[in-house]
This record gives structure tokens, C-alpha cells and sequence, in this order.
């Protein structure tokens, strides 16, 4: 369907067309029409479906009206989670409404000056394109005014809701006129997104697109294993040395890391740049005008880049850290393969991070092939049981999904082979093994107080032979069989009873009776304080 068919004005297709725009795309063929007969809308559509315009030229044309309040305040507002996305919405703003009379636009974004852009809300704006952290700040400012806003779009809302801006959201929507037109886009309507829909949207139209199979194929997506952060260096290393590398995007999980892997990138040579959210805008430009202009071969970056960076030269994606949410996956990949080319995407996976690989793979639909580089091959075994580059099946023939022995990947005996004996032999009974033995006494060794007797421990000694009867010492320490005692003699009696007597008297702050320390005499050193109580006389 072309963009004629769709109800547009005149004045706003002249600027459709020039832009070379001619049919318009799923989500604009059933969002546009809906906007301009001014009713809500939550619509679900993937990145790269045109949802742009799908808000912004039903939004523009109803400027084509004279607005009800006369005041300087934006007439339709839109947030975004990202400055770059906030740019780029900017952008085709200014591209669809170029034949409009005085037709003004302002960005604000975290990293800007406040000068600009309190000069551009001193004027009279008509579509202000924010993040709603910077936006929070002019309205605390008292300097944006929103009594004439008609129209409020949330472009990536479940990002922004990822993002944390949920009560910054609420807070800006409550400060926006109750008669106003709601516009929300997101990937998914589900959950969250869909709490905060019903919230800020009456009797909104629902609209869902499919994502299209076609387009992915133009992507190639590989994956490769790492065993450490060097052998990853060596990897991203080998790859941006490929002669059909033109330009790389280098995805990382913190800022930090971006940092570090950009100077690393810039030591060996690489005409590489950084961009992260802890920088500042004009920085942020300067590194994305450079990309543009084919300056810099390599752009590392967190996921601030995933979205709004529109470069048709990127040959490559590479995930040096893959990302904890599959969307996020799409987004990053997305960046190649722009304007009909063709594009490589490589993901770094660690040896324990197959569950991230299997999530991405469940939302995409896709397998991502695994391959290797010569002479970087990884020495180590995945966990997760992912089939080699070799493309055979996992360890042994062991069906998809079986829990198979981790070392030699031969399955585990199912629970109807109790009979069959264990590939690693059968395990002796507990108490008998050699471990058992060697300890010597044992605490489940004792008889139980109040119960009867587990065993003779002395008969089952001498039924295993006299080399494993536990070995004792004498009063000297030296090692030998103890010495026979009569426990009925009046002299083994005499003995106890003086041992008691220095055993109270050491145990009185460790003293004698003079103040001195008590005197240790034959074998009343064995009858000391560390040797009191039961223990001390079952010793002897």
C-alpha cells in the first residue's frame, strides 16, 4: 500500500515522498490510520518496522490545525530511552514536516547544554523529542510548558520501563493535559508494559505486528566460544584483522569495559572510539559523526548503541559480552545488515554462559551456528552440552536435554537400570571402605547413650586383621600397643584419685594451692586441664 492510500495531507506526502518513501510498511498501513481518527493506541512492532513515521506524520498533520491554547509549549511530545534514539527521532521529524510553516522542533537529552535548549523551549516549539530524565529536570525548572500538548508517544517503552524511568514516566504523564492523544510503542504489551498502558491509555486500539522472517536472513550469525578474557582479546583481535571487516560495533556489558577494550583496540593499531551513557553528549556526537564519515573502523559501545545508530557501513556486529536480555540480542545485531546489505554477527560465549546462548535462541526462533578460527580453537568443554562446530550430536549420542555424566559425557543410568552395575564400578558399603578404616576412632563408631550398642568395634577389628586395628601411644607418645591395666587394683584407683586432685586444683584459674603452677609429676601430666573429664579417662 502507498502512502497516498493512507489519508495523509498533501503538504505532509510531498515530504514522505521526497524522503524516498513510497509503500509504507505493515505497522504504518494500520497505525496511521487509527492516529488520525485521534484515537489511543498500543502498538507491538519490532525494530526496523518504520514505527517512526507511524507516530510522527499522524502527529505532524494534526499541526496542520491552529492549536485551541495559545502558549509556547510543545504540541507533541516524545520520549525515548536513548539520546541517539531521541536524535533520530528528531531528525525525521524535522524531515516530515519540512514544508510546514514555521515548523519547530527541540531535543532534550542528557549531555546537552541547558543553554540550547532553554533557548529552543524560549520559543514557541512544536514536537520536543526527550529522555525522560533531562525532561524531569525542565520541568522541575518550570520551564517547559505542556497546556497545549495534544499528543504523548512512548517510542521503546518496555526499554525506557528496563531503563528505570517508570516513575519518571508516571510523573511526566500527570503533568500532560487529560484530554490528549496517548501513542505507545514497545516490543511487547505484556506484563509491565501493559500495567503502565492501561494506566496512561483510554479505549486504546491494540495493534501487534509480526516480526518478518526475511529480513534476519541477511544477518549471519556466529558464535564462538572462549575459554578466558585472553582468549576473547586473541578472538576480537583475529576478527577485526579480516579483510572484509569494514566496520565493527563492539558491544560490551559495562562502561568500564568499553573503555578498557577501546584502548586496547587503539594500542594495536585499530582506528577505534568509545561510547557509553557516562559520557557526554557532545562526545557521544563527535564519536558517532566519526562512524559516519568512516573515521573510526571500530565503535565500542554498551547498549545505549543498540538502538538509534543507523550506519548502512557497519559490516559487522561483534558481542564481545553477550547481553542478559534476548531483545537486546536483536537490537545489537540490527545494527548491520542495514539498507538491503548484507551483515556478520559474532557472539563471545564463555564456557558457562550456554543458558544466555539457548534464551537468545528461543526468542529469535534461530540456532546460532557455532564456529571456531584457526589456531584460536578453545580447549575447554562447554557446560551446557552445545553441540561442537563439528555439528555432532551431544556427548555419546545422549538424547537433547539428558543429564549425562559432566567428565566423559556418557549418559547416567536411567531408574529402570537399577540391576545393571555402574560404569564406574559399584560403591563398597559404608564402614568398610578404605577411607572408613584408616580414620581410627570414629564418633558413629560409639555406642548411642540410652540405646543399644551399634557393634564391637574391637571384633570387627580382628575380623579385618590386625594391620587395621587403629594404632594408640603410650605415655611418651611414641607409638606401640598400650600397656595391660588392671581397673580392679587398689594402685589404679590410688593413681585416679591423685590425678583428680591435680586436675581441680589446675582448673582453679590453672594455680596450685601456693599461687604456683601445679607440678607435673610422672603421669599426672596426662590428667592435666586438656585432659579432664570423660575423654581423659577413657584414655588411660
Amino acid at each position: 500500500m502507498s502512502f497516498s492510500e493512507l489519508g495523509l495531507d498533501p503538504l505532509i506526502l510531498k515530504s514522505v515522498l521526497a524522503a524516498g518513501y513510497e509503500n509504507a510498511t505493515p505497522v504504518q498501513m494500520q497505525a496511521i490510520p487509527a492516529a488520525l481518527s485521534g484515537r489511543d493506541l498500543l502498538v507491538s512492532s519490532h525494530t526496523g518496522s518504520g514505527k517512526t513515521a507511524a507516530f510522527l506524520l499522524p502527529s505532524i498533520q494534526r499541526m496542520l490545525a491552529e492549536p485551541t491554547v495559545k502558549s509556547m509549549g510543545p504540541r507533541v511530545l516524545v520520549l525515548t530511552p536513548t539520546r541517539e534514539l531521541a536524535l533520530q527521532v528528531e531528525k525525521a521529524a524535522m524531515t516530515y514536516g519540512k514544508d510546514m510553516r514555521r515548523f519547530r522542533t527541540a531535543c532534550l537529552v542528557g549531555g546537552a547544554p541547558y543553554g540550547l535548549q532553554l533557548k529552543r523551549l524560549s520559543q514557541p516549539v512544536d514536537v520536543v523529542v526527550a529522555t525522560p530524565g533531562r525532561l524531569i529536570d525542565h520541568l522541575e525548572r518550570g520551564k517547559i510548558d505542556f497546556s497545549r500538548l495534544e499528543v504523548l508517544v512512548l517510542d521503546e517503552a518496555d526499554r525506557m520501563l528496563d531503563m528505570g524511568f517508570v516513575d519518571d514516566i508516571k510523573a511526566i504523564a500527570a503533568r500532560c493535559p487529560a484530554e490528549r492523544q496517548t501513542l505507545l510503542f514497545s516490543a511487547t504489551l505484556d506484563g509491565v508494559v501493559g500495567n503502565l498502558a492501561r494506566e496512561l491509555t483510554r479505549d486504546a486500539q491494540r495493534i501487534e505486528i509480526e516480526a518478518v522472517p526475511h529480513k534476519e536472513a541477511k544477518i549471519e550469525q556466529r558464535l564462538l566460544f572462549a575459554d578466558n578474557m585472553d582468549h576473547k582479546n586473541r578472538l576480537l583481535d583475529a576478527l577485526l584483522r579480516d579483510v572484509d571487516m569494514v566496520q565493527a560495533i563492539v558491544f560490551a556489558s559495562t562502561k568500564r569495559s568499553t573503555e578498557e577494550i577501546s584502548d586496547l583496540l587503539a594500542d594495536s593499531g585499530f582506528a577505534s572510539d568509545a561510547l557509553h551513557g557516562d559520557m557526554q553528549q557532545g562526545q557521544r556526537n563527535r564519536a558517532l559523526q566519526r562512524l559516519r564519515e568512516g573515521r573510526t573502523r571500530v565503535l565500542v559501545a554498551t547498549d545505549v548503541a543498540a538502538r538509534g545508530i543507523d550506519v548502512a557501513s557497519i559490516s559487522h556486529v561483534i558481542n564481545f559480552d553477550l547481553p542478559r536480555q534476548a531483545e537486546d540480542y536483536v537490537h545489537r545485531i540490527g545494527r548491520t545488515g542495514r539498507a538491503g546489505r548484507t551483515g556478520i554477527a559474532v557472539s563471545f560465549a564463555g564456557m558457562r554462559e550456554g543458558g544466555l546462548v539457548r534464551n537468545i535462541e528461543r526468542y529469535t526462533g534461530n540456532r546460532i551456528e557455532v564456529h571456531t578460527l584457526p589456531g584460536l580453537e578453545p580447549t575447554q568443554k562447554p557446560a551446557s552440552g552445545r553441540p561442537s562446530s563439528s555439528g555432532r550430536p551431544r556427548g555419546n549420542n545422549a538424547p537433547r536435554g539428558g543429564f549425562g555424566d559432566k567428565r566423559t559425557g556418557a549418559p547416567k543410568r536411567g531408574f529402570a537400570d537399577r540391576n545393571e552395575p555402574r560404569s564406574y564400578g559399584e560403591r563398597p558399603p559404608r564402614g568398610d571402605s578404605r577411607d572408613n578404616r584408616d580414620r581410627g576412632y570414629r564418633a558413629d563408631a560409639r555406642p548411642a547413650r540410652g540405646d543399644a550398642p551399634r557393634g564391637n568395634r574391637f571384633e570387627q577389628a580382628l575380623v579385618r586383621g590386625p594391620s587395621d586395628v587403629p594404632r594408640m601411644t603410650d605415655e611418651r607418645g611414641a607409638r606401640g600397643p598400650k600397656a595391660e591395666v588392671n581397673g580392679n587394683s587398689i594402685e589404679y584407683w590410688e593413681k585416679r584419685e591423685r590425678e583428680a586432685k591435680v586436675a581441680a586444683a589446675q582448673r582453679s584459674y590453672g594455680k596450685g594451692a601456693g599461687g604456683r603452677a601445679a607440678p607435673s609429676r610422672g603421669n599426672e601430666s596426662r590428667g592435666g586441664a586438656n585432659r579432664a573429664g570423660v575423654r581423659g579417662r577413657f584414655k588411660d
